[in-house]
């Protein structure tokens, strides 16, 4: 038997982005459990994260989740870590609390996030697909926005909890000007741009439609910069640390 076409795909998928947005407020039916066993292992083994991607592809025909839940407690852990840094340094007023709390999620995760979700969706559809041309009997498939987005979203959380998290309770060391404080501060940010990569490189990889061999060029050159910079600032007594609590609490 042909395989037939279903005229309310195209329909669905475009509900998709609108539906998980709604879903964002409706905290009672999200799945907490869920998020919370990716959240761990995203710490522990994180391509076992992506392996149940592959589930939920076989089983909801998409690659991104249909449940906000990871997103929602992600967006609360921020809001809490940013309020714990504003008293630490000192926020001027109420407004000043609120100001940072917001610019932390909308710039540093949502639309730092947006961004590079858009930059990896159109690479990857643009030079990383194979094409259904290439293959014999296979689908045509496209790398989903949402999916991009999930995967920074996988990609961050390790971040959130290296300088969110660990940073605050080292700040007393870290923002000292000696040289030791600003070797550990920068291999901090170091480990939390690696952990970023590395997770994004997986949840890529995790797709059987994309160039594996090309995907891991797309991994390599981003480090390679990476640590060349982290080599200079630490030569130079460049801290990291002291730059962003200057940029945001200075």
């Amino acid at each position: 038997m042909l395989p037939t076409y279903n005229k309310n795909v195209k329909f669905k998928n475009k509900s998709i982005l609108p539906e998980y947005i709604s879903r964002l407020f409706q905290f009672t039916q999200m799945d907490l459990e869920a998020a919370s066993w990716q959240m761990f292992h995203l710490c522990y083994d994180p391509s076992l994260v992506y392996k149940h991607t592959q589930f939920h592809k076989q089983t909801k025909n998409q690659w991104a989740r249909d449940d906000p839940a990871f997103v929602a407690i992600l967006i609360v852990f921020m809001a809490i870590t940013s309020l714990a840094y504003a008293v630490a340094f000192k926020a001027e007023n109420f407004l000043h609390m609120i100001r940072i709390i917001f610019s932390t999620i909308l710039i540093d995760f949502l639309i730092v996030g947006c961004l590079i979700a858009t930059v990896a969706w159109f690479v990857s559809n643009k030079w990383l697909r194979i094409r259904s041309s290439d293959r014999i009997h296979s689908v045509d498939q496209k790398v989903e926005w949402l999916y991009c987005f999930d995967v920074h979203c996988n990609s961050f959380f390790p971040v959130f909890l290296l300088l969110y998290v660990s940073q605050y309770f080292f700040l007393p060391l870290l923002l000292s000007p000696s040289f030791f404080s600003t070797l550990v501060a920068d291999s901090l940010y170091l480990i939390s741009a690696i952990c970023y990569l590395r997770i994004t490189h997986l949840g890529y990889e995790a797709l059987p439609f994309l160039k594996t061999d090309t995907l891991f060029l797309f991994y390599l050159y981003p480090l390679m910069p990476i640590v060349i910079f982290y080599a200079i600032s630490v030569l130079f007594n460049f801290n990291f640390c002291i730059f962003i609590m200057n940029l945001y609490f200075g």
